[in-house]
Formats: C-alpha cells, structure tokens, sequence
C-alpha cells in the first residue's frame, strides 16, 4: 500500500471532489483504503483496526451506514473515470447474492441467487460493469426489493413491510423486476455522458422479451443469453394472407409455418453449419505465445424471426423483425449447449459475435474479485443507503486495482 499511497489518494480526491464535508472525503479515502489492505475481513472493525491513524471505527461506520452522501454521485465519477481508462465494448449486466443468516437487513428473503445455486436466505444486487476483453469495471448498483418488502404487493410480509423504516428505505420504492432495474440503470449511466455501445447479459435477463424491447426501444445494441425454448421462425419465412370466407372480418397475415423452437432451429441446420471460433485467452496453461490456453469452440450464427407473445405485440406490421440466433454447438456434444440473441448488424462476422457474446465473463471475473479480495459481501449494517454506500465503495477500490494493472500493462488487467 505504501508504494500506491499517492496514486490512492489523488484518485480519491478525484472520486470525493464533489463532497462538501472534509470529514466525508477523509472517512471515504480511509474506506477505500481499508478495503484495499490485506485481511480477510473487510467489515468496519477489523478494517479500523489495520487502519492506524484512520482507524476510528465509529467514523468508518457512520460514513458508511447514515452519513448523507449520494452513492450515485461516486459511481457517476466513478463511470466516467473507467470509461475513458478501459474503452469499453459493452455494457454488462447480472445480479449477485448476498447471502445473510438474520433477517433484519434491508431487502432480505428466501429468494434464488446463482451464488448459492439455490433459494436461500440474502440479499440480491444488480449491477452494470463496462468492459472490454482486458478489463471491466461495476459503476452501477441496485439492491432488489423482493415482492415481500413492497406494502403494495399481494406478496407482502407484514414483518418486512414493518422493517422497512427502521432499514431506511425510502417509502416510494416498490417491487421491481431486475430486467426492469437493469434498464433503469441504463438510463441512469447514460444520463451520466457514459456511451453505451453494446449491452451484454444472460438468459436471467435475455428470457424477458420486455427488457430485450426496452434495449430496442432505446436503440441499444445487445447480445443476451436466451434459453432454447424460446420460438422463431427463419428468417427467409413471410407472412401470408389467408383466403377470405366473405363473411366477418378478414383474416390478418400469419406466417404459414408453425414457429420452432430456437434449439430446433439450429439443430435442422446441422453440425455443418457449425464453424471454430477461439475468442480469448483463458487462465489455464497452454502452448501459445501468450503461455495460456485459448478459448475455444463451434458456433452457429442464424438469421431468424424471433416470435413469441411478447414480441408479436410489440411489432408493428404482420412481419417480425429480423436477428441474429448464436449458438455454441461443441464438436464433443450431441446437441448445442448454449443460445444468444442480438439485434447487431447482419454482416456481423462469426467470430465477433461470439466475441461479444462472450464477453460476459468479464463480470463473473469482478464478482469474484470483489468478493474474495475486497469485501463485496462482508457488509454488517442493516441499513438501505449503507449498502448502496458499501458496493460502491468496494466498486471504486476494484477501479483503483484496475487502474493500477492497466498502468503497468493493459494486458495485466485481467489477473487478480
């Protein structure tokens, strides 16, 4: 720590200029720096107590848990900062658990996490991290609000509806879907000048038509993650119009074919259609120049006509917009094991969709980072803004190690 000590403190006089209060620009420095230290703690005491002169520990923790000062205001400097350093590709969004054994923090439930793999007791947030192959970087964050906190839900537990105040969450916010809080916080980035090229995320989030409409809606490019139950017609079908009987109202265009399966459609065009792809390197050893093991795989790239309810409703005309269906096929198996979605350009080439597609994997790397070296999850407080204040802050050290790897060199940037 004392050889970046300087290099720290700019960066947070940086992140912090917009605080009015010195002691708000102290005690946030001290928490970034605490969160940088070595210890496998990262709550409040144990990090006051390797933190020398700084380590007031009930300073730390009301600047952390009831000081009023805006999260977003950090994580906006925080955006603009990171966009410059890293050029990002994309914008990637996922959610990640918090996993509690009490029941008293805000936003608390049984729910489903992919951090336990099961419904269990935590929190869950989501998150918007820009990236690019060499490096990413989370500037945005919600905690979601299960049905059971929202007076206003059906769902709602009268115990957590009670501990609301005492959690300090603010009486307008209600239940949200996390599609819906992940275009929210689009928005909000973009509200910030932050350019967003490309919008990466999984089958949690590409499943929903609604959120996949909300990207089209605000001319977004995407590459999502869908399961392959989802239904499609090729992209050479045409709706036709039915013969007329003369009596009652004509019959509207529909296609003539049935719409299949996006697993179906892929599997009728064959292994043939499969083409390599090897889009990164990965973190085992290899035989390359680099002296790790590339990424590799079969893909399918299709142009297809996404149908569906929701998309049928939501399209203008009797024929359905066109978009490209990717799916990993591996030579080892019998069927393909993994499907995207995108609205990219036609000519897009093989290897660049899988790219991008790909580029998930960048959020799983920040998770892990931030929970395994910097305290994502040791949070105590109970408190609504005390959460938002801590992944934020936990985000702008990950920033500052970010910045750290890419001034040594860009290519060092995706090792812990």
């Amino acid at each position: 720590m004392t050889g970046v000590r300087e290099d720290l403190e700019a960066f947070a006089a940086e992140l912090f200029d917009g605080f009015f209060r010195a002691d708000q620009r102290r005690w946030g420095q001290a928490y970034v720096r605490g969160l940088l230290l070595d210890g496998r703690r990262k709550s409040v005491e144990p990090m006051a107590a390797r933190l020398g002169e700084d380590g007031n520990r009930q300073a730390l923790a009301h600047f952390i848990t009831s000081s009023p000062w805006d999260a977003a205001h950090v994580r906006a400097r925080l955006a603009w900062r990171m966009h410059e350093a890293i050029g990002a590709e994309a914008l990637i969004v996922d959610d990640t658990g918090f996993l509690k054994d009490g029941d008293a923090s805000a936003c608390v439930s049984r729910q489903y996490t992919g951090t336990a793999g099961k419904v269990t007791n935590c929190q869950v947030g989501v998150s918007l991290h820009l990236a690019r192959d060499h490096a990413s970087a989370a500037v945005n964050w919600r905690l979601f609000l299960p049905a059971s906190w929202d007076p206003g839900s059906p769902e709602a537990d009268p115990d957590k509806v009670v501990r609301r105040g005492r959690c300090g969450i603010p009486d307008q916010l209600g239940h949200v879907e996390k599609w819906q809080l992940a275009l929210d916080m689009i928005d909000e980035t973009r509200s910030w000048d932050i350019d967003v090229p490309l919008v990466v995320a999984d089958a949690g989030y590409g499943d929903a038509a609604a959120f996949r409409r909300g990207l089209e809606e605000r001319d977004l490019p995407y590459a999502v993650g869908i399961s392959g139950r989802h239904t499609a017609h090729p992209a050479a079908a045409r709706p036709v119009q039915p013969a007329y009987a003369g009596t009652g109202r004509p019959p509207t265009m529909q296609y003539p074919e049935p719409a299949q399966t996006v697993k179906e459609l892929v599997i009728a065009a064959g292994r043939t259609a499969a083409g390599p792809v090897s889009w990164r390197e990965g973190s085992r050893p290899g035989k390359g120049i680099s002296g790790f093991k590339r990424m590799y795989s079969r893909f399918v790239a299709l142009r297809i006509r996404p149908a569906g309810r929701g998309v049928r409703k939501a399209t203008d005309g009797p024929e359905l917009p066109e978009r490209w269906l990717l799916a990993e096929w591996p030579a080892t198996e019998p069927e393909p094991v993994q499907f995207w979605l995108s609205n990219l350009p036609s000519g897009m080439p093989l290897a660049t969709l899988v790219r991008l597609a790909k580029l998930r994997w960048r959020i799983e790397h920040d998770y892990r980072e931030m929970k395994q070296a910097l305290g994502l999850a040791h949070f105590e407080g109970r408190t609504w803004s005390g959460w938002h204040h801590h992944v934020t802050l936990v985000s702008a050290a990950h920033a500052f190690c970010t910045l750290q790897r890419l001034a040594r060199d860009p290519k060092d940037a995706v090792q812990v």
